[in-house]
């Protein structure tokens, strides 16, 4: 099987997980226009530890996304929902109060899926 150059240069910094959302996003609107949305999916890991006992274990990872999918996650969105995301990894650097240097890693998302619907009773 042979690739693409192009094909390759898709695949190098990209992110896709399964979750549910831990909270509503918080949607940020600048006076540019422009629209941020902030939130966090929880996604977990099934597996049996050496005594043959199931375990899970639970990963949060940040999520962010601008513009019109931005807007529809605060439209669409739901804390415990089910989505899927695709995006890309996003290091930062910030400094604290403290003047110490401090990393983060989050997700910019530019697209979603909606894996469970909404209740009735929900917005």
């Amino acid at each position: 099987m042979q690739i693409k150059l192009q094909d390759m240069n898709a695949l190098r910094n990209k992110v896709s997980l399964i979750g549910r959302l831990g909270a509503e996003p918080e949607i940020v609107k600048f006076d540019t226009g422009r629209t941020l949305a902030r939130f966090s999916i929880a996604t977990n890991e099934s597996y049996k530890n050496k005594s043959g006992e199931w375990q899970e274990n639970t990963q949060w990872h940040n999520l962010t996304a601008w513009g019109k999918t931005a807007e529809l996650a605060g439209k669409m969105l739901t804390k415990g929902q089910e989505i899927v995301v695709e995006g890309k990894l996003v290091n930062n650097s910030y400094e604290t109060k403290d003047g110490e240097k401090r990393y983060a890693t989050n997700i910019e998302i530019n697209e979603f899926l909606i894996v469970s619907p909404k209740s009735a009773n929900e917005k």
